[in-house]
């Protein structure tokens, strides 16, 4: 049985961090649904003149939640057996998001590019939480 380690706080405190960036987005598409006047609960504006400025703003958030799941489970499986790797990586996912996020707030999508970091942040985050089960299995080489 894996004891967690005083650096899984780190761990922990990426995941606090990324609350922080999910609740940030979320306020940014609540002040440009006041801006753009789209009311809930329309997902998407289809306003000629500001609907894609609007329509960027809420899929930079609804992208971020669409993974977000996925990265919260791979940063603490992988956190557990390589909490600093984990750290990193969540880090490294974080700050892809925001550049994710602010590209696509220019308006133009191609500018979400920006943010690629963020994917292979997650793939990084995904392979230490898979090696990190092999090693709880005890089918990883033990020197």
């Amino acid at each position: 049985m894996a004891a967690l380690s005083k650096e899984y706080g780190y761990v922990i405190l990426t995941g606090a961090a990324s609350f922080v960036l999910v609740t940030h987005l979320a306020v940014k598409v609540a002040k440009a649904r006041k801006k753009y006047n789209v009311e809930y609960p329309t997902m998407y504006s289809t306003d000629p003149e500001h609907g894609r400025m609007f329509n960027c703003i809420q899929r930079a958030h609804q992208n971020t939640l669409e993974v977000y799941p996925s990265f919260l489970f791979f940063l603490a499986t992988g956190g557990i057996y390589h909490p600093r790797i984990a750290t990193g990586l969540g880090v490294a996912w974080i700050i892809g998001r925001i550049l994710y996020a602010y590209g696509y707030y220019t308006g133009e999508p191609k500018n979400r590019r920006r943010g690629a970091i963020s994917s292979a942040a997650l793939i990084g985050l995904v392979g230490t939480g898979v090696y990190s089960a092999f090693q709880h299995l005890g089918w990883t080489c033990q020197d």
